[in-house]
């Protein structure tokens, strides 16, 4: 048993060998792009998007295919994230609708990140508060999409309305305080 153990240890160790080599990379000039890659990764967690991407598009040169997909979707997350930081908007519903067309698109975080902006600037925007009710819908978050469409109707009764024939809600649907929410007794 132990012997087919180190079997399957020298056999991966000598594949790992023949890749390396079949790659034209010795193995510390592979260990060198995995480093190159590591700190690429750490500046774009650090939001230094502009020195990441040189990083990762330098690295993508002389990249070994196991990191050549990798730097590939870092470069376009850098790129996109540096047209993001230069967005200007002439006003808040402008904001807004870029905002929800990143929710459109499935990039959520982004939307996120453009709904609490809106209302850090503007706190009362219903619009907002409705718009991040639905992408917490959208992601599962259910006391969240609550509290901001409770919040957006308390600003504007129309979002009741509007919420009622909106399918993003259909995951709060069966949930008995979402129904509450949308119908509230009469006294």
């Amino acid at each position: 048993m132990m012997q087919e153990v180190r079997s399957a240890a020298t056999s991966r160790k000598k594949s790992t060998i023949a890749a390396v080599a079949s790659g034209g990379l010795t193995a510390a000039a592979l260990a060198a792009a995995f480093q190159h890659y590591e700190s690429a990764v750490q500046l774009l967690q650090g939001g230094k998007y502009e020195k990441a991407l040189a990083a990762f598009e330098k690295l993508l040169a002389s990249s070994p295919p196991e990191l050549a997909e990798r730097c590939k979707m870092y470069v376009a997350t850098c790129k996109r994230q540096l047209v993001q930081s230069q967005l200007s908007f002439a006003s808040p519903e402008e904001h807004y609708d870029y905002a929800v067309s990143q929710l459109n698109t499935g990039y959520y975080e982004e939307a996120r990140e453009h709904f609490n902006r809106i209302l850090e600037e503007f706190p009362e925007a219903d619009y907002a508060l409705y718009g991040l009710a639905l992408l917490d819908s959208i992601t599962g978050r259910s006391q969240e999409c609550l509290k901001n469409l409770a919040r957006a109707i308390e600003l504007n009764p129309k979002n009741r309305l509007q919420a009622r024939a909106d399918n993003d809600f259909q995951s709060m649907v069966d949930d008995p305080r979402f129904t509450e929410l949308l119908y509230p007794e009469v006294p």
